[in-house]
């Protein structure tokens, strides 16, 4: 998600991102039981890529879980439970050599606690995307693994964060003082990322370069490699009209997450 922040102090901007990152809380997996892990990746190692998958679980729904939580005292108000169980073995399928031999988010099976189906609205608050790798197996490996997720902020911890990317920048200005024609406004052309500039016809027939979009420049700068083109060229940025870009990990659209943050 793009948008634009115009006639605002860098300073607003600035905290809308830092909320995004570090105050709008998300669902992500908090303990892990493991049952069995035979398998090459290290048992710490494999907690914590569980800790980072993007849950869709509306954390609204939710309420923070207490200093002393603990899987065994939490509550259907407080947190999810999902299940993992799966065994690598040989194929008889001449077309592939293993069964199972890729553990994605496809296998985590979400353990409804007491009336959650009820009220979440969803049968799966798992992750959106079901072909997230979370580990490799060979014949004879097998997981069982039990997992707990809570609500927190990114303040806490990063896997909280509801935002894969939340960045702005200044809206560039490029102004051209002095026409630019023939073969020089070619060499302006190519300074800059493309559709920035273009080609018009100009005076007496010649290429005429023009400015299109501003928007899309990369401020590469490198119009200053050329002594005739520096003295043509004005490149600004517009102090306050920032270009806000959000990504989000897929637990909530990015413009709810802007409401949220706003």
């Amino acid at each position: 998600m793009e948008f634009d922040m115009v006639g605002y102090d860098p300073a607003i901007a600035n905290a809308l991102r830092r909320i995004l990152l570090s105050d709008i809380p998300s669902m992500a997996i908090e303990k892990v039981h493991m049952y069995q892990n035979t398998s090459i990746m290290q048992d710490e190692v494999l907690a914590h890529r569980l800790g980072l998958l993007p849950l869709t679980a509306d954390p609204c729904l939710f309420s923070y879980p207490p200093a002393d939580w603990s899987p065994e005292s939490g509550t259907a108000k407080d947190t999810l439970d999902f299940s993992l169980t799966i065994k690598c073995t040989s194929s008889s399928d001449p077309t592939k050599q293993y069964n199972n031999d890729h553990v994605l988010t496809k296998h985590m099976e979400w353990v409804p606690r007491g009336d959650q189906e009820k009220w979440m609205g969803t049968t799966d608050p798992g992750c959106a995307d079901k072909d997230i790798l979370i580990n490799k197996l060979r014949p004879g490996h097998e997981m069982e693994i039990k997992m707990f997720a809570v609500k927190g902020t990114g303040r806490d911890h990063a896997k909280f964060s509801p935002v894969a990317t939340a960045f702005y920048r200044m809206l560039p200005s490029i102004t051209i003082t002095k026409p630019v024609v023939g073969e020089a406004a070619v060499r302006l052309q190519n300074c800059f990322s493309p559709g920035v500039i273009e080609l018009q016809e100009g005076p007496g027939g010649s290429k005429q370069a023009v400015v299109v979009n501003e928007r899309i420049d990369s401020c590469s700068r490198n119009i200053y490699r050329y002594e005739d083109l520096r003295e043509c060229v004005t490149l600004e940025k517009v102090k306050d009209h920032f270009i806000f870009t959000v990504e989000s990990v897929g637990s909530n659209r990015p413009d709810d997450l802007v409401s949220m943050a706003w």
